[in-house]
């Protein structure tokens, strides 16, 4: 492993409502961008649709969660999370050293 190469994994909760784009576009989507921010995607999995145990949103109360490994620069989970904070599809980030 590279020095200067850190390892993450990331969790999505998606939201299609009022979308054409399928779950595995905006998965693709989402795949593109951590490739902007200098990252290499390593495993996708797509957790499927589940319940929120707190809603905030009466009008969303479940959506698809995804999690995605990557690894890439120390910068990149801030750099992540500014491209996707404007995103519509993309609801929710978590992003974590693994």
């Amino acid at each position: 492993m590279n020095a200067t190469k850190r390892n993450y994994r990331a969790s999505f909760i998606l939201d299609n409502r009022g979308r054409e784009e399928t779950v595995d576009q905006m998965i693709e989507g989402v795949k593109q961008v951590i490739a902007e921010v200098k990252g290499e995607v390593s495993a996708v999995e797509n957790v499927g649709r589940k319940d929120f145990v707190r809603v905030t949103d009466k009008k969303l109360t479940a959506a698809h969660y995804v999690q995605i490994k990557f690894s890439g620069p120390a910068d990149s989970p801030a750099n992540l999370r500014e491209k996707l904070r404007l995103n519509q599809s993309v609801y929710r980030t978590f992003i974590q050293s693994a």
